[in-house]
Parts: C-alpha cells; structure tokens; sequence
C-alpha cells in the first residue's frame, strides 16, 4: 500500500490494547513517529511510550532483518544469513521427517503473549497432527476465559464503551492495574479512567494502592492470592441479605439453592482473617455494588496467577449473575461484532485453533494430558520439565513464535537445560537475539506491526480495527506468511486454504464486499450492540442458562461451586518471611520486550523490587540499594525501591528482565531473574496456574 499523505492513520499492536494511532512519516516514506489518534472511539488519543517507540524498534541497529542459522555450537553466537527458502526447507525437512517418525506429537509450537500470529499458531501445530500447543495462557487470561465459559458460555466484557449511552455506576476493579501500564484485555486505560470518573462506587481489591484505588469509594487491600475468598466473603453478604437480582436468578440461573448453601460458610468474618480486610469493609463493599446497578467488573491478569484463578473468575461471574449485571446496559456484556468479517477470534469461533484437525487418540498424547482439566491447551511447566526428563516422552523439535521463555516463564534453568542439551531442533521468530534466541538453531525475523497489514479482530470484537503496512525492514516476514508458507511445504492446505497473507486477509472481508484497501482506509467497522440477548436465545450453557453450579465441572470430579484454595507454602513463614509477588507489567515494556530500546529504557533502567518503607527501615535498605531475592528454589539481584502502597510484609519484583547491552550467550538474563524464583511444584488444580501473586521469599543486602 503507497500512502499519498505524511500521516497515516492504522492501529498500534504494543500490547493487548486497541490504540488506534497516527503514524507521521518522512519525505521517504519511514515512520518517525507515532501519536494517539485523538478521534479513535476505542482509545480516545491515548498512546503509552510501548506505542511511540514503534520507529525507534523497526530501525534499531540490533534488529533480525534476515534468517539465521547456528553454525556453531549453541550459544556460540556463531551464525550464517540464510534465504527464507533454505530456513523454511529446513523447517519443512525436519519437522516432516518427525512427523512419520516417531510421531507428530514430538514437534511443539510454543507461543508467547497474543499477536496476530495467534490466529495461526495452534491451527498450525493441530492440523500437523501435534496436540503440543505450549502458551502461557494457563497464566493469563484464560483461567477466567474458560471458567467464563463454564459459567455463562461466552467471555463477559466490561461495557465501557457505552454503545446503548449507558456507563456502568458500579464498577469492580480487581486484580488490574491498566492505569499504570497502558491497557489489559482490549481496554486502554483511558476507557477505564473514564469509567472510574463517571461510576459512582468503585470498588478496588489489590494487594498495592494503585492509582485505581486513589481513586476508589471503597479499598480492599487484599494479602495476596486471596480473590477467591474475598469473592465468597462478598456472595455470602449479598445472598444472606437478599440484595440479589430475584428475577433474574429464578429466570436466568441454576443451582442457587446450592449456592446459597454453599457461601453460608464464608462470612466476612471467615474471610478477615484469609484476605486482612476488615469484614465491615467487605460488607460495605459488597452491599454498594449490589444496590448500584448497573455493575461490571474490570478484572485483569493479577487473578490468574493463584491457585484459586479458576475457582476466582467462577465465584466474579456468579457475582456479576446474580446481581443480574449480565448483558445489560453498562454491566459484562457480549458484544456483537460488526456485519460482514470473517472470525478469527477463538472466543467467538473455537475452530479457529484447529483441535479439529486431531486424529481420535491424538488430544491424549499431549504433554500432561489430564493433570488439569481446564488448562489451556499443553500446559507450559509441564511441557518444559518433558523436555528435560523425559516424561512421559521428550520433544525433539520446537518452534517458539514470539516468547522468551527463559525471562518470562518458570525454572528458566530447565528451560535452558532444554534449549541447550535436550531439543534437537529449535526455532525462534523474533525481532532481536534474545537469550532464548541464542540457543536456537534457525532464528527467523518477525515483523512488527508497523510492518504489518491486518483486520484487527481483537477479542472485545465490538469492533474491528484496520492495520496497514507502512514499512518493509530487509526481510522481516509476518509470523502468519510464515506459518502459510511452512503449512503449504507441509501439505496441511485443507486447514491453510490461502495463497498468502493478504489472501487470508481478503477472505476475512469478503462477506462484507470489501477489498482490504477500502477497508484500510474506512479505519473501523463498529458493531450493532444488542443487549439482552439471553431473553430469546438463551445462555450457551448445558442447561441454557447461567449455571451457579456447573454441570461440566460437576461431571468431571471438580468442585461444581467455587472454593478458597490457601497458598501452599503460608507455613514458610520462619525462614522466607516475605509474600512475593511477580508478573505485573510495567509502563515501559511488555514482558520481556523493549529492553534494547532507548527511549524505554530511561523510564526504567534497572530491575526494581519495591517494598514497603517500614521493611525497608527495618532491614536498613536505602532507596536504590542492590539487594537480593532469595526463594527456595532460586536467587536474583533487584534495586531497591519503597513503596508506601504495599503491606509491609509484601515484595514486589519485575519479572522479564535481561540485559541486551551485555554479552551472549546469556545477556545477563540469570542476574535479575524471576524465572529463577519458582519451583514446578504447586499449581491450580483446574486450570494449572501459577501462584506468582503468593509465593514466599527472604531478603538479603547483594554485594
């Protein structure tokens, strides 16, 4: 696409957002800089330094702009430029030559944060017959994804957007922090400010005082990993005193009676003591959002990484059920998404991640099969400790599309044990050498979304953004070309029917009538929201309805009414005295992108762990000392920094870093490491989570 103007309007992809932006170009056409677009109806002018930093990523003098392949041994750092043919040859001559022997199963793609290679990435590893999907999804977002589903069905959104002119007047923020880090879940943080400023209670859980709950009628300053209990506490005072939706519940839902029974046993009294706040104030709490109608909640990735993240995202939508806050005007709605484009959301179309391309037999081969019931495809932790013993098969070849596993993952020391002796075949697509890259046997450049033409269909999909290429860096591909051109060598044509990208894109359209340059230059398309849809068709349940109960969990052995589950290791108290907490995103980067840029790196040079002023006087920590976070299963080294908004026996540490400036192998990943901090011992019993949110640590000067 030529662009005849000096500004170009399209739709930024640095995090999980839907910022639309102005990208301003010189005289030859390269992007300089990025703005927000001040007449965008999904981010109304906001714009986070993620986004503005688009043109100093695409032109960094460290960027992958051609294939590489190992030459020497790995971590050598010894590599060779090679044509696109010859690495996708290669991918395409091992990958098949696995495939017939010993089996499909033993390639895995491991995919990283949602990107739009999310549409293709495990429809590719199921139509090549492999069950092994790795993603960290089992840490975020779809502990609530599919205990949402349980529940009502579909996957409730907040309706912020007001497309019936009617806000929400109560508003239940737990465990997101958006306003601090730029956008969650498709929500840019301007949408939540505003919804704050125009709700009249809102009800803030957190275990840090964060710049939501500055500005909140009501704090819950939460222990951490304690959500589940502080739900039930507040359905307990909701269901004793009958401030439940009466119609709603006899018309809409099952098993009340049972729940009602259920939440008899956790009063505020019982959760006081589990969550430290004062059971009047979870009475308050729960009492306001009741009688202020309507209400949503405004949940985030801060409920996904405990041991009750499954049992928590149940016990908020039987919240916001029996409240009868569901598909209402300003409550959690389904959006309808706009006439005439093709999904490619799997929120909205299961068939997108092509588990139909399974043979019968084959979904039971997956690496840890049946140790969680609703994980999310192959369970992460569990694929890595396969690699490294075996059990119950060892993987020979992996493709890992956008992650950095050995920063933002667990055991990164099993993680690198894999890379380094274990796999026999490894690719990595990426925009930098990063310490996982440099383990790898084929690096493949990625293009960013500056480069990048797209139908954004994001998974709020109340509406659809256009994305438009505007530049082209040496031979960076779209991971998706990518996937199109390996699916076609491999002859998995029946689930990858597109010449290439922009046939895909085209097809994406076609219902509508639109060619995608006239869609690039509309910008958006906007559904027709309808509310209520239940009233006629129902909830896509089991029973139809929204199921307080569920059927499904009840048949498959699991607690059908959501239960607490205590951290396991509360009882280390004497020896690791402190609740760390890890996982938060932060302004500047995304997990563990961004840290070679310069720009982003001023707003946070170095590895914070923030603490609590009384802790740190009482250890004699000043303000930028080093100090080191010690764990039973690990060690790394974080610059302190107070914070008067935690508990004083709370530890907060950034996850994700590693250091670009300095020399590979490792780029001193090992120094500041979370992924050192955490064993492979204790999980989520649904869904597989990991209690990042609630672990234990110590804390010691570093020299």
């Amino acid at each position: 696409m030529k662009f005849k103007d000096s500004i170009v309007r399209t739709s930024c992809r640095g995090c999980h957002g839907v910022c639309q932006v102005l990208v301003f170009l010189d005289d030859e056409g390269n992007p300089v800089k990025v703005t927000g677009d001040p007449e965008s109806p999904t981010s109304f002018g906001y714009i986070c330094p993620k986004g503005m930093a688009g043109p100093e990523i695409i032109h960094h003098p460290d960027r992958i702009v051609t294939p590489l392949r190992r030459t020497g041994p790995r971590g050598s750092g010894q590599w060779k430029a090679v044509s696109w043919d010859e690495a996708l040859d290669e991918m395409a001559e091992v990958f098949d030559r696995i495939r017939t022997t010993p089996g499909p199963e033993y390639v895995a793609l491991c995919q990283g944060t949602g990107r739009p290679y999310t549409e293709f990435t495990g429809r590719f590893i199921h139509a090549f017959r492999s069950p092994n999907f790795v993603s960290p999804g089992h840490n975020c977002f779809l502990p609530r994804n599919i205990s949402s589903g349980l529940t009502v069905g579909w996957l409730p959104q907040p309706d912020l957007h007001g497309p019936a002119g009617t806000m929400p007047a109560a508003l239940l923020v737990i465990g997101n922090n958006a306003l601090e880090f730029g956008a969650a879940d498709g929500l840019c943080s301007s949408s939540i400010r505003k919804a704050i400023r125009a709700a009249q209670e809102v009800i803030v859980v957190d275990p840090r005082r964060t710049q939501a709950a500055k500005q909140a009628s009501h704090f819950l300053q939460i222990r951490p990993g304690t959500d589940c209990a502080l739900l039930l506490a507040m359905l307990n005072v909701i269901v004793t005193e009958g401030t439940y939706d009466q119609e709603f519940v006899a018309q809409c839902c099952t098993g009340f009676s049972e729940l009602a029974e259920h939440v008899k046993a956790f009063p505020p009294e019982w959760a006081e003591p589990i969550t430290r706040v004062p059971a009047d104030i979870i009475r308050e709490a729960a009492r306001a959002f009741a009688r202020t109608k309507p209400g949503c909640v405004i949940w985030g990735n801060g409920m996904d990484l405990n041991l009750s993240a499954f049992q928590a995202g149940r016990a908020a939508l039987i919240l916001m059920a029996i409240t009868g806050n569901l598909d209402v005007p300003g409550g959690m709605v389904r959006y309808v998404p706009p006439a005439g484009v093709r999904s490619k959301s799997p929120q909205v179309d299961k068939a997108i991640l092509g588990m139909q391309f399974l043979p019968p037999g084959q979904k039971e081969k997956m690496i840890g099969a049946g140790r969680f019931p609703f994980a999310p495809g192959c369970h992460q932790p569990s694929f890595w400790d396969a690699c490294v013993t075996g059990k119950p098969y060892r993987p020979q070849a992996a493709w890992l599309v956008g992650t950095n596993p050995l920063t933002t993952a667990t055991r990164g020391d099993a993680i690198e044990a894999a890379l380094r002796d274990h796999l026999e075949f490894t690719v990595v697509s990426d925009f930098f050498m990063t310490p996982t890259a440099e383990l790898a046997d084929l690096i493949l450049p990625a293009a960013h979304w500056l480069e990048q033409d797209d139908v954004v269909y994001f998974h709020k999909v109340w509406c659809v953004l256009a994305r438009k290429q505007i530049v082209q860096t040496g031979q960076v591909r779209d991971d998706r070309d990518v996937i199109l051109e390996l699916a076609h060598r491999l002859g998995l044509n029946d689930a990858f029917p597109w010449h290439d990208r922009n046939a895909y894109l085209e097809w994406l359209l076609e219902p509508s009538g639109m060619k995608f340059e006239e869609f690039a230059e509309k910008g958006i398309l906007l559904g027709e929201m309808r509310y209520r849809k239940h009233e006629t068709e129902g909830f896509p349940t089991p029973s139809g309805k929204v199921e307080l109960v569920s059927s499904v969990m009840e048949k498959m052995g699991r607690p059908p009414l959501p239960v607490y589950t205590e951290p396991s290791i509360s009882d280390a108290v004497k020896e690791y005295p402190y609740i760390l907490m890890t996982g938060n995103k932060i302004m500047p980067f995304f997990h563990s992108e961004g840290r070679q840029i310069p720009s982003l790196r001023r707003l946070r040079p170095g590895p914070r762990v923030s603490v609590h002023p009384e802790l740190a006087e009482a250890r004699k920590f000043a303000e930028g000392d080093a100090v080191s976070v010690i764990t039973p299963w690990g060690r790394s080294k974080f610059i302190l920094h107070r914070d008067d908004g935690l508990q004083p026996d709370v530890v907060h540490a950034e996850h994700a870093w590693w250091f670009p400036e300095k020399p590979g192998p490792e780029h001193g990943w090992k120094e500041s490491a979370t992924s050192l901090l955490f064993g492979h011992e204790d999980f989520d019993p649904d869904s597989g989570a990991e209690p990042l949110k609630s672990s234990r640590c110590r804390l010691e000067p570093s020299g």
